[in-house]
């Protein structure tokens, strides 16, 4: 392909992202992933932040993860100021897909404890995937205030991010068994569980919590 094709071919693709139809923008961001170009950063990572569709935005993170981990990261870190969420998230979620660990100081605890569910479960998730070898009790003290948060997807998510840091995340697993809150212990129970047995599933894992609790209040329970 000569240089002028495929300039024509980028400027093409790049015109996709922008239609109305989630198929055209679907192969657009495929075509720009496969013929990767550092001038199509820029406008895929401004298409992840507007893309409504689940499996368009997965493509244009696999289109970012196809070029210069250089040329993306800092692009993506920026974006993780945004005032839009799913801009943030959006971020987040390739970041952790890169593996890049340079960008690990940009995973906030505001960004770990953002309002918004999506971002904070984003968030997790590339924490895990990114911290530095040493880090790991750390960042289980701040995924551990989170235990009990939101419903089963959200909890999931933490369970899941605290799993990743293996032996790290039982100290403060262990410690959040005697919280005040119910839905804390029941999380940081259920989350030990999955830990000691990844094949046991997240909701026989909850109510073996609830279970445990139960009996644990009961006059001359252990």
């Amino acid at each position: 392909m000569t240089t002028v094709e495929q300039d024509t071919h980028t400027a093409r693709a790049l015109q996709g992202l922008e239609d109305s139809r989630s198929s055209v923008r679907l192969r657009a961001a495929l075509a720009i992933g496969s013929s990767p170009e550092a001038r199509t950063v820029e406008k895929l990572v401004e298409r992840c932040a507007l893309e409504p569709e689940f499996f368009v935005r997965e493509m244009l993170t696999w289109a970012l993860t196809r070029h210069a981990a250089s040329v993306t990261v800092p692009r993506l870190v920026a974006e993780l100021r945004s005032g839009r969420a799913q801009a943030r998230s959006q971020a987040l979620h390739t970041l952790s897909k890169i593996g890049e660990r340079k960008a690990w100081p940009a995973i906030t605890r505001a960004l770990l404890y953002d309002r918004d569910e999506e971002v904070a479960r984003s968030a997790w998730r590339a924490a895990a995937a990114l911290v530095p070898e040493g880090e790991e009790p750390e960042l289980a003290g701040a995924l551990a205030a989170q235990l009990g948060r939101g419903g089963r997807e959200t909890q999931l998510s933490l369970s899941r991010a605290m799993i990743t840091l293996g032996e790290a995340a039982l100290p403060v697993l262990h410690a959040a068994m005697t919280d005040l809150d119910p839905r804390v212990r029941h999380h940081a129970v259920a989350t030990e569980r999955l830990l000691r047995d990844p094949d046991a599933g997240f909701e026989s894992a909850i109510e073996e919590a609830k279970r445990v609790a139960a009996l644990q209040d009961q006059p001359g329970g252990a």
